[in-house]
C-alpha cells in the first residue's frame, strides 16, 4: 500500500518537475558584450522565456523556460544562428540558472 501512494505521487510531481526547463548551448562566434547582448535580447523575445546567460568565455548560451512552455530545437537553430552565430550543440538539463551563473563568476574569476 505505502509503495502505491509513493508511485502515484511520485507520478503526480513528474509534470510538475518537467514543465520548467534548462537548455544549455554550445554557440561559437561570440567575441565581445554586444555579441551577447544581441543572443540574449533576440532569445528574450521567446514568448517561452523565462531566463537568459550568455557566457563569452564558456561560449555558452542558457535559457530558462516558463513553466508549462518550451523552444523547440529548430527554434533555437533559427534564432541563433539568424543572428549570425555558430550553434554546436543543444542540450536540456536539470541544472538551475544559479547554478550556471555560479559556474560562469567562477570562471570569470580564474
Amino acid at each position: 500500500m505505502r509503495m502505491t501512494l509513493r508511485v502515484a505521487a511520485a507520478l503526480l510531481l513528474m509534470p510538475l518537475a518537467a514543465q520548467a526547463s534548462t537548455i544549455e548551448m554550445k554557440v561559437f562566434g561570440m567575441v565581445c558584450g554586444y555579441c551577447a547582448q544581441g543572443i540574449e535580447k533576440s532569445l528574450r523575445t521567446h514568448d517561452a522565456t523565462a531566463d537568459v546567460v550568455v557566457s563569452l568565455e564558456n561560449k555558452l548560451v542558457a535559457v530558462t523556460t516558463r513553466e508549462g512552455q518550451d523552444i523547440t530545437d529548430d527554434e533555437l537553430r533559427k534564432m541563433i544562428t539568424k543572428a549570425g552565430y555558430d550553434l554546436k550543440s543543444i542540450s536540456r538539463t536539470k541544472r538551475t540558472m544559479s547554478e550556471i551563473r555560479g559556474e560562469v563568476l567562477e570562471a570569470a574569476n580564474q
